[in-house]
């Protein structure tokens, strides 16, 4: 590696954490100021505050990271620029494209951590942040008890339960309607239930006070009645939890294995399904901003460090604002979730690289 490239990744990152702590501490105070009323009158002392702000960190540091790239793209290559370093290291023979190599290196190494750790530490965080929102700011709720639960067990088959208590594992009101099939649906059986039992052991529910009505081709009737039954149900305990808990709490796993469940249970997810991609492109907003600001910020321009800020806030506001429309946009073209969740970082991506080839080297 050679001197300059240590010299560039130093001082890159640097900045780097110097932007990062500089946006923090303003979110901090604007955020603390909003909520310290709160705070004190639902009793939560200094370390109680204290402990929510550090299972809060994750969430900022992943919305800041790219923010802070930008920020330190632009102030590191500016500052190179100010002092007329990039003419001397152009003057040597090292193209732009050169220069920029030890940032886009690090920029992807940034980029794939940022990726880990979005959606699998993040919402690990976000499970103890959310219980003490829930315990002392009253946000949120419980999933301790969840009413009237409408759910397609498969695609002839829907269940309705009024109520269900997860700390007993117990539901209530129990109703399974059977069709023949899905093209030319008929029904012709129910099972009603005063309430439904989860056993652990054997891995089934237990329906109990137990009516069963069959249908023939002309409804005619027949009735059994069972004091107590098992039934295998693909809705198990779990995934009646999983329906009920908040998304930032779900690993990229775990969200992607509830947006399955809610999907054969009937719901259109791919609202849901475009969130989740977007958020598997979003670190790549850390390599994008690389791209953008080194070009931007080898160029000598007049006003110094006020043209890198209002630079890298008008960029960052374009492209979140880009972001959430575009992915709106391209979904309601029924294109593919995974198309209208990566659009924007792509378009991003390859209008940066026409801008770093346009620019003089």
């Amino acid at each position: 590696m050679r001197i300059l490239d240590k010299y560039l990744i130093k001082s890159f990152i640097t900045t780097l954490v110097f932007s990062f702590l500089a946006l923090y501490s303003i979110f901090l105070i604007v955020d603390m100021i909003e909520n310290l009323e709160e705070f004190l009158d639902n009793g939560m002392g200094i370390f109680k505050i204290a402990e929510y702000y550090f299972y809060f960190f994750p969430e900022i540091l992943k919305l800041l990271v790219p923010v802070a790239m930008l920020l330190s793209t632009l102030f590191t290559v500016g500052r190179l620029s100010g002092l007329n370093e990039i003419t001397a290291i152009k003057s040597g023979g090292i193209s732009l494209y050169r220069f920029m190599a030890p940032l886009m290196i690090l920029s992807i190494l940034i980029s794939g951590v940022h990726l880990y750790f979005n959606g699998w530490v993040v919402p690990k965080a976000n499970i103890a942040k959310n219980d003490i929102e829930r315990e002392y700011m009253n946000k949120g709720s419980s999933v301790g008890s969840i009413y009237d639960l409408y759910f397609r067990e498969s695609p002839s088959v829907n269940l309705h339960m009024k109520s269900y208590n997860s700390d007993q594992k117990k539901g209530y009101s129990i109703g399974l309607e059977y069709f023949t099939n899905v093209k030319s649906p008929r029904l012709n059986k129910t099972i009603e239930a005063s309430s439904i039992a989860w056993d652990s052991v054997a891995n089934n529910w237990i329906l109990n006070e137990v009516i069963i009505r069959k249908f023939n081709t002309k409804n005619i009737e027949s009735v059994t009645r069972n004091d107590s039954m098992r039934i295998d149900l693909t809705l198990t305990h779990s995934k009646i939890i999983d329906l009920k808990r908040s998304t930032d709490e779900m690993t990229f796993d775990e969200l992607k294995s509830y947006l399955i469940l809610l999907k054969n249970g009937g719901k259109n997810v791919d609202l849901e399904m475009t969130d989740y991609y977007g958020q598997y492109a979003f670190p790549i907003a850390n390599i994008i901003v690389v791209l953008f600001g080194v070009p931007f910020a080898s160029v000598k321009k007049k006003g110094g460090i006020a043209v890198q800020i209002g630079a890298a806030l008008v960029i960052s506001f374009l492209y979140l604002i880009f972001t959430k429309v575009s992915q709106a946009v391209v979904l309601g073209t029924g294109l593919n979730p995974i198309i209208a969740g990566w659009f924007a970082n792509g378009l991003f991506f390859v209008v940066g690289i026409i801008n770093l080839i346009k620019t003089r080297t």
